[in-house]
């Protein structure tokens, strides 16, 4: 008997050796087991011991039943040694008349525990293994807690080996530069954007062709490089540009993406959103007979969508005289020149200064002459200037703020395995992990992805056209307008604020009470003049000491506005991206303005 409870109490001891190996708080209760061996002399003590022991803690980690540990791999090789040993010793527990044994009952508790404390532990384990990628999760400082890293201790360093290249690697070393094509409807802007897209190589020739065939076959073959960039069925059918269409092509030096516009007064709202992410205006004018008229006299669309991308702070502008090549004009100089006379002192009323800031160029979207090399002599001996793609390659590069906090209004938001936002980067960088805000919401987000014209990155920065992927936020919680921003520096929002207005084209008065819709960078929303505050003169500067009762078309006045809803925005000064608005009334631009102070 007792050369049998010697051999039970080795046996013992090295179960205990395995299980302290895993179970850290282990330790204490060995010794009160072995003491208790060597107090009772029978072995069916021991048994019972055991068998609750080898039941509780040894088989919860092996593979046999449904583990509570990722990793049981690293326990295996302990625990199938001491089940082995275990399985030697154990007898059933209904054999063992010793159920009072106080030992017994301390047994399941303290392993309950132990049990409790790995399954709560294991909890922690996941994230910690998938969280890796974007930020270290704090796990709690116990003896446990450090045991199980040391176990996982072999696949962190993994995660973070792939990870340090993986930053250098995804950021766009290029300068970011946003063209927007804007125009009277049937200009020509979707054609020039598509015949950019071929030539530089951004649409194979085989989808060209395939467009080619069934425009033939709708017998609207002129219409086929347009396609590369109206992509819905609505778009096609009618030959009309709704949505802002995006596209990217590449220089040696430069990241241009394409925003075309739509022409059609119906969808000036939208062209609003695609001019505010802009840098570069391109004004397509048609310099057939009869279109170019119709697109520059009051009602078209030439004289507005110049104003709006002026006010949207476009930093310069290419006009380029479209259909150059169109039987009724054939490259002709005087046709050139009229429609450039005629235009000319309306683009200088916006404030666009023809030495600095101002390019016009002949070219034809259908040909493709004039875009990427110059126009050869044989067809176009007056015009010697450069091509459209070289020429705005040269163009000197944009000040960026890329120090400041990072600011990005949303244009647009769709639902793909969560929720993806795109716009335009206004100021700073943000990166894969990152926590930023949604404005006015104040809800709290993670970055998940990033994508710069369809290519992952892991941090993006200002002037880059990005879609990025958001944690915890539903799509129907985010509308365009609102705006991403950093978590520690948000934008502010308000709804009453003054503003500096200029009053463009309107029929009768504006006084306090008049209603109209504002957009403000890619936020259209309803608001009310409050005041009047006082009317500033044009040429001196000067504001008037009495409140004016109402203000008539030319004049520019100081007002409080009030918006319907909770807006962004920031003071013009400051961040002159964010402070600037347009108001529309009845598909008319009525005014532009700068934001002076936010009131509340």
């Amino acid at each position: 008997m007792a050369q049998e409870n010697s051999d039970m109490s080795t046996k013992f001891s090295t179960l205990n050796v395995n299980a302290a190996e895993f179970v850290p708080s282990f330790g204490s209760f060995s010794a009160a087991v072995v003491s208790s061996i060597n107090n009772d002399n029978s072995a069916p003590a021991a048994a019972t011991i055991a068998a609750p022991m080898d039941t509780t803690s040894v088989p919860a980690s092996t593979s046999g039943t449904p583990a509570t540990t990722p990793n049981s791999d690293a326990s295996a090789s302990g625990s199938l040694n001491a089940l082995s040993q275990a399985a030697a010793g154990e007898v059933a527990p209904a054999e063992s008349p010793m159920q009072t044994s106080p030992v017994k009952v301390a047994a399941p508790v303290e392993n309950i525990n132990t049990a409790d404390k790995i399954a709560a532990n294991n909890e922690n384990d996941p994230a910690d293994s998938w969280d890796v990628e974007e930020e270290p999760v704090i796990t709690p400082d116990d003896e446990e807690a450090e045991d199980i890293e040391e176990v996982e201790g072999d696949a962190t360093p993994k995660v973070s080996k792939k990870k340090i290249p993986k930053v250098e690697d995804t950021k766009s070393k290029k300068e970011h530069v946003n063209v927007v094509f804007i125009g009277h409807v049937d200009a020509g802007k979707s054609t020039i954007g598509g015949q950019i897209m071929s030539l530089t190589g951004m649409v194979d020739k085989r989808t060209l062709e395939k467009y080619e065939r069934e425009a033939r076959e709708k017998s609207r073959e002129s219409w086929y490089l347009s396609w590369a960039l109206d992509t819905n069925q609505e778009e096609r059918d009618k030959g009309k540009t709704v949505e802002v269409g995006r596209a990217y092509f590449e220089t040696e030096r430069k990241h241009f993406t394409i925003l075309d516009a739509p022409g059609h007064k119906s969808f000036v709202p939208n062209m609003i959103g695609g001019a505010a992410q802009a840098d570069l205006a391109v004004l397509v004018i048609s310099a057939r007979k009869g279109e170019f008229e119709t697109g520059f006299d009051r009602g078209g669309q030439t004289r507005e969508h110049a104003m709006l991308a002026k006010t949207a702070g476009v930093k310069h502008l290419v006009v380029l005289v479209n259909k150059m090549d169109d039987p009724t004009v054939n490259w002709d100089e005087a046709r050139y020149n009229e429609c450039k006379d005629k235009i000319l002192p309306y683009l200088k009323k916006l404030g666009f200064n023809p030495a600095k800031d101002l390019t016009f160029m002949p070219c034809s979207g259908l040909s493709g002459a004039g875009l990427r090399d110059t126009i050869p002599d044989t067809i176009c001996p007056w015009y010697n200037g450069p091509a459209f793609i070289p020429f705005i390659d040269q163009l000197p590069s944009l000040n960026r703020k890329a120090d400041g906090p990072f600011i990005m209004p949303i244009v647009d938001k769709y639902k793909d395995m969560g929720t993806v936002v795109m716009g335009k980067v206004e100021s700073g960088t943000a990166r894969k992990g990152q926590n930023l805000l949604v404005m006015p919401n104040r809800t709290q987000v993670a970055v998940d992805q990033l994508w710069s014209d369809d290519d992952e990155v892991t941090s993006v920065g200002p002037g880059e056209n990005v879609k990025i992927k958001l944690k915890g936020i539903e799509e129907e919680d985010v509308s365009p307008g609102f705006v991403l921003c950093d978590a520690s520096n948000p934008i502010k929002t308000g709804k009453i604020f003054d503003a500096q207005v200029v009053i463009l084209e309107h029929k009768s008065i504006i006084c306090a009470g008049y209603s109209a819709v504002m957009h403000i960078h890619c936020a259209a929303e309803e608001v009310t003049v409050k005041a009047l505050i006082c009317l500033v003169d044009k040429k001196t500067g000067e504001k008037s000491k009495s409140r004016p009762r109402f203000v008539k078309q030319d004049q520019v006045a100081i007002m409080r506005i009030e918006c319907s809803g909770m807006i962004c925005l920031e003071q013009f000064k400051l961040f002159p991206q964010m402070g600037r608005f347009t108001l529309r009334d009845e598909n008319k631009t009525i005014a532009i303005g700068k934001v002076l102070k936010v009131i509340e």
